[in-house]
C-alpha cells in the first residue's frame, strides 16, 4: 500500500476523485480513504496544516497501515526565479528552516544532538520521478524548506536566509515533518509540490481554480512515480 497525502483536502481532491473501490477508514481526527489508483492499493488522506500535525498523522498512518512508501503533495511558494507558478518541484531533500539552535553551535535546521539536518528524498522514488513530464509547467528538483510560519513577504529576513543560507527552492509548512517521520521509520518518502506563488503574498487570481489544477498536477506526478517504481 502507498500513502498519498496532502495537508488539506482541497490539495488531494483529484486523488479522492480518481480513487476506485473507495472505503473510509480510521476514526476521530485520523480519517482516511482506502482504494486503488492506477492499479495500486493506496491510502489517501489529509494531514492537517503545520509540521506537528503532519508528523503526527504520518506516524499514525505508519503504525496503523504500514505503507510501503509515502508521497506527499500540495502547494508551495517559490524561492527561485526560474520556478514559475504552476511548475512542479520534486524535493531532493528538505529541512526545518525554523529550527534554530545556532546559539548552541548547531547550524540552522539541525536537530540538536543528532546528525539530522537535511532529510533526503528516497533515491528510488527520485529516480522514478526523473522521467516525469508535467502536462503544464516545468519540472524541477531542489530543496524544500519547511516551517510553521507562512512566508508572504520577500523583504523579510527569513526570505533572505531561506534562499541564500539554506539554498531553498520552495517554502511550505508540512514537508519536513512528513519526511522526518518517514525517515525515522525507514519508509521511502518523496515530497511533490506545485508552485502557487513566489512567497511574496501574491496568490493566483483565481485561487480555487488554481488549486484544482495543482491537485491534478500532483496526482499526475504521484501516478507516474508509482508506475515507475
Amino acid at each position: 500500500m502507498w500513502a498519498l497525502l496532502g495537508a488539506m483536502e482541497i490539495e488531494i481532491k483529484e486523488f479522492l476523485k480518481r480513487l476506485e473501490e473507495k472505503t473510509e477508514t480510521g476514526e476521530g481526527d485520523f480519517r482516511f480513504f482506502r482504494g486503488r489508483i492506477a492499479g495500486r492499493e493506496v491510502l489517501v488522506g489529509k494531514t492537517g496544516v503545520g509540521k506537528v500535525l503532519a508528523a503526527l498523522t504520518t506516524q499514525k498512518i505508519i503504525d496503523t497501515y504500514k505503507p510501503e512508501a509515502i508521497l506527499f503533495t500540495g502547494l508551495a511558494g517559490s524561492l527561485k526565479k526560474e520556478m514559475d507558478v504552476g511548475d512542479t518541484l520534486i524535493a531532493q531533500d528538505c529541512v526545518q528552516w525554523d529550527l534554530d539552535a545556532r546559539v548552541f553551535g548547531f547550524k540552522r535546521g539541525t536537530i540538536p544532538y543528532t546528525r539530522r539536518r537535511y532529510i533526503s528524498g528516497d533515491a528510488k522514488l527520485l529516480e522514478a520521478a526523473s522521467s516525469y513530464v508535467p502536462k503544464t509547467g516545468s519540472l524541477h528538483f531542489g530543496r524544500i524548506v519547511t516551517g510553521d510560519t507562512f512566508i508572504k513577504n520577500s523583504e523579510t529576513e527569513e526570505y533572505s536566509f531561506l534562499r541564500k543560507e539554506l539554498d531553498g527552492w520552495a517554502v511550505e509548512m508540512e514537508g519536513a515533518g512528513v519526511a522526518l517521520t518517514a525517515a525515522v521509520n525507514s519508509i521511502p518518502c518523496l515530497l511533490i509540490r506545485i508552485i502557487s506563488d513566489k512567497a511574496d503574498g501574491k496568490a493566483p487570481l483565481s485561487f480555487l481554480k488554481f488549486v484544482a489544477k495543482a491537485s491534478k498536477l500532483g496526482y499526475d506526478a504521484a501516478v507516474h512515480i508509482m508506475e515507475k517504481s
